[in-house]
């Protein structure tokens, strides 16, 4: 099987985790674009896209966000494989036409979420499954065509339109980025909030929530298959 080439989208701030994250679950070389500074690719030229979490909310006026929708929604356009990760799921509802908030809470921490129907990203998770989340924004209305994927009490966590996938909880993540991710938390949610996320963050919690790691194994395959079709094309972002 040929080596897979994925453009990573990478809109995090300075976190040291993200890279060396998504390069473990990847089986793909990952082209690296520093979006939160205005790099992009100079076309969609990829056999997928990764767009990576960030601290920063798609509804914010920053000079990069903006362009960064605009290539997401061609890259889609032109029918690549995209998956976004918690803010990469919110760039692409706004790019795709849905509607990001912020939330009344903030879900912190080693969480269940339910699938819904049965999707092919989904394929070899079960039903319920834990993953780690960190998230104060939300996707309120999904892009018009798009399909509800998975679920819980705070909302939409994964969508899927076409080629195009988003996951608002972190399958990448590792104890470690776990732990940072909990701790950078203290000033916006207090310290007994955040010391109770920490405490579960445990070997066991970790153990479950690789369970959705299959995740990327499943999105490489479907890129696979897609990037093979003849009508994919090189299109000018």
């Amino acid at each position: 099987m040929r080596r897979l080439r994925f453009g990573l989208l990478q809109a995090a701030h300075d976190n040291e985790h993200t890279t060396r994250n998504f390069r473990r679950e990847l089986e793909a070389d990952l082209v690296e674009f520093d979006v939160n500074s205005g790099e992009l690719p100079p076309h969609t030229d990829f056999d997928g896209l990764v767009v990576t979490g960030s601290r920063s909310s798609v509804y914010w006026d920053e000079a990069w966000i903006e362009p960064l929708l605009e290539y997401v929604a061609a890259a889609a356009a032109d029918g690549a494989a995209i998956l976004g990760v918690c803010y990469g799921h919110q760039v692409l509802a706004e790019a795709l036409g849905g509607r990001v908030a912020g939330m009344d809470a903030f879900e912190l921490g080693y969480n269940t979420v339910e699938q819904v129907g049965d999707d092919v990203l989904f394929e070899g998770i079960s039903t319920q499954f834990r993953v780690f989340t960190s998230h104060g924004d939300t996707v309120v209305e999904l892009p018009p065509g798009a399909t509800l994927t998975a679920r819980n009490e705070y909302g939409v966590h994964g969508f899927r339109r076409e080629h195009c996938w988003g996951l608002q909880f972190h399958p990448e993540y590792d104890i470690e980025t776990a732990l940072d991710i909990a701790e950078s938390k203290r000033e916006r949610l207090g310290d007994e909030q955040v010391d109770r996320v920490l405490e579960a963050i445990t070997l066991e919690e970790y153990t479950a929530a690789c369970e959705a790691k299959q995740l990327f194994e499943n999105f490489a395959a479907y890129a696979l298959e897609q990037a093979d079709e003849p009508e994919r094309h090189e299109v000018a972002a």
